[in-house]
């Protein structure tokens, strides 16, 4: 690993992204404010904390569900306090002995240009190896869930035909491509627009792939998967869902990741009219959070880390400057503006 690089001055006071009101339908800029804020000194850190600033910073999709005040498998984010999600940063003072100051880690505290990030809520990265952004994205929790949808939860098998719907997105464009590094026989993705389609047959390695604003779904399905779908990794939900299901095989599996297609309803819409399928079809469906399966990181991180050296992995990202335009870039998440990896680009490493 590199050896850690001087600290420049320490700031006394940072700016982050508060949460100003709870979003009704789709979100609005007026939904969130920027707060400048007090730092620490070095001397105030907790023990075992990091001062970090942070360099890149993530946006998701699974951050729309949390701006609501309902439960789910994470808690809501609070009214006039610092959004947070995934970040990589420079460590500029360290209350932990093990941590130089220098040091590149990733956390759980973006939204905001620095971080003090509790102890034992970090990991070390080498930007040596990898820019800092592929630790939000191939490296990290897209890649992972990508990975994890596929092994544990489809149970992908080699000659399986995989569709994936919102395929030019952090995860589905990995889904893609590691479906083919384990064996599948024919890997289908649905996207927004003809340039995220061109990205996925002629940079990613998608057999086929199509817009999905071209005509029914279940056409396009019955066109490019004419011998039916054992493996659906599912992005999307609702209508994508419901015309997978018309197209599954007997005995197939679907992987419930995402449902971005509902995410910014006021009222939900009714489930897929032909769930009978799940019976007739005897079919295996399933909802997964990636958070779940810890475990299967260090087997994920030796494989992708392979992959990546030899060039069979490949990462697009999209990348929006300053955190001025954080919210513009979580925003185009709901609009399909992203091909690969929404990543907010804070400061040079």
């Amino acid at each position: 690993m590199t050896a850690p690089t001087p600290a420049p001055e320490l700031p006394g006071r940072t700016r982050e992204i508060h949460l100003a009101a709870r979003p009704r339908g789709v979100p609005r800029p007026e939904d969130f404010r920027m707060v400048e804020a007090d730092l620490p000194g070095p001397d105030d850190l907790p023990e075992g904390a990091l001062l970090v600033r942070n360099l890149v910073m993530s946006v998701d999709p699974y951050m729309r569900g949390r701006m609501n005040d309902a439960r789910s498998y994470v808690e809501p984010y609070a009214l006039d306090a610092p959004l947070d999600g995934g970040a990589v940063g420079v460590v500029l003072a360290s209350a932990d002995p093990a941590v130089a100051v220098g040091t590149h880690v990733v956390h759980g505290l973006g939204w905001r240009e620095h971080a003090v990030v509790p102890a034992r809520t970090f990991r070390p990265v080498d930007l040596d190896l990898a820019p800092a952004s592929a630790y939000l994205g191939v490296l990290g929790m897209p890649g992972l869930t990508a990975y994890v949808g596929l092994t544990r939860i489809a149970e992908l098998k080699e000659g399986d035909t995989v569709y994936v719907s919102g395929a030019a997105g952090a995860v589905g464009g990995l889904v893609g491509q590691i479906a083919r590094q384990l064996g599948a026989s024919r890997v289908v993705g649905s996207a927004g627009t003809a340039e995220k389609v061109r990205v996925l047959t002629e940079e990613l390695g998608f057999d086929a792939a199509f817009d999905y604003h071209d005509g029914p779904l279940r056409d396009r399905l019955a066109e490019h998967l004419p011998d039916g779908i054992d493996v659906y990794f599912d992005n999307v939900g609702g209508e994508h869902l419901e015309a997978a299901l018309g197209q599954m095989n007997d005995f197939g599996r679907i992987a419930a990741c995402g449902a971005i297609s509902q995410y910014d309803l006021e009222k939900p819409e009714p489930g897929p009219r032909n769930l009978v399928l799940v019976v007739q079809r005897r079919l295996h469906l399933r909802g997964f959070i990636v958070t779940d399966h810890p475990e299967v990181f260090g087997e994920y991180a030796r494989l992708a880390g392979s992959w990546l050296a030899e060039g069979r992995l490949h990462a697009p990202e999209t990348v929006v400057d300053g955190l001025d335009r954080a919210v513009e870039a979580f925003l185009g998440l709901g609009r399909g503006a992203n091909v690969g990896k929404m990543v907010v680009r804070l400061a040079d490493a």
